[in-house]
């Protein structure tokens, strides 16, 4: 089983610039987007094989996940229990015979950290609503989540120190999401890979520098960690500031 994660920075414009072919080129099982900046209808996202499933955000043009799953899931789960997390179409479970799907667009702790506070309330919710879902069937965790855990997964580290995306504080709470029985997979395989990013900013010709942050994640539970077959960056792939992330296991989308 593939999937794959991207967050398209706006679908509209990512269906301009080669999105179709790109997702398509990939031949995922499952196709998880974030920050689609759209409601469902507002664009024609032609993908025959799979079943859409969005979350959008209350405010237009703004957030929002999506689904895309060439399996009907048993059940589909809309934002996280605690309803102050829900305005923003942050999050999208999808349930199958063996193992939970969890999408997700962490909030971003913003300039000056100003949304720090909130970021670590979601945070804290959502490792305790995953290890929920861990008690019943293996997870799968994907989404932007708004953290370069380690130095050697962004670029230029120490005149980041402290800035949103690596905070002592949000670096921490991936610390702790991962002691709860969970694995960054692409870590799994490459411990030691180095200049490995999945976000540029558009600033200062950052991606031609390879001047970017490792933020896009999967996620799993333990126990699905002999079932990790590959898991890849794809950098050559354009359309957004992110580039799609992708795993394989060995498990049917039963």
């Amino acid at each position: 089983m593939k999937l794959i994660s991207w967050n398209v920075n706006g679908l509209r414009a990512c269906l301009q610039k080669g999105f179709l072919e790109s997702v398509v080129s990939l031949h995922a099982d499952i196709i998880c987007l974030q920050e689609t900046k759209m409601q469902q209808g507002q664009a024609q996202v032609e993908l025959p094989d799979y079943l859409p499933y969005w979350n959008s955000a209350g405010k237009k043009g703004y957030s929002g996940t999506a689904v895309f799953t060439k399996k009907k899931p048993i059940n589909v789960m809309y934002g996280l229990p605690q309803e102050e997390h829900n305005q923003e179409g942050r999050a999208i479970t999808l349930e199958f015979e063996s193992f939970f799907l969890v999408n997700v667009y962490v909030p971003n702790a913003q300039e000056g950290l100003k949304r720090l506070d909130y970021r670590m309330k979601w945070e804290d919710d959502l490792r305790a609503y995953l290890k929920g879902l861990d008690q019943k069937k293996p997870v799968i965790l994907c989404g932007d989540m708004n953290v370069a855990h380690k130095e050697i997964d962004l670029k230029n580290p120490k005149p980041n120190r402290g800035n949103a995306g690596f905070s002592d504080e949000e670096r921490g709470k991936m610390t702790e999401l991962l002691n709860s029985g969970f694995i960054d997979t692409f870590r799994l395989l490459y411990p030691e890979a180095e200049g490995i990013y999945s976000w540029w900013s558009y600033r200062f010709s950052a991606r031609a520098k390879n001047a970017g942050w490792r933020i896009d994640y999967f996620i799993v539970s333990e126990r699905l960690k002999d079932r990790i077959e590959e898991t890849a960056v794809h950098t050559e792939i354009m359309g957004s500031d992110h580039c799609p992330v992708s795993l394989k296991l060995n498990m049917k989308q039963e």
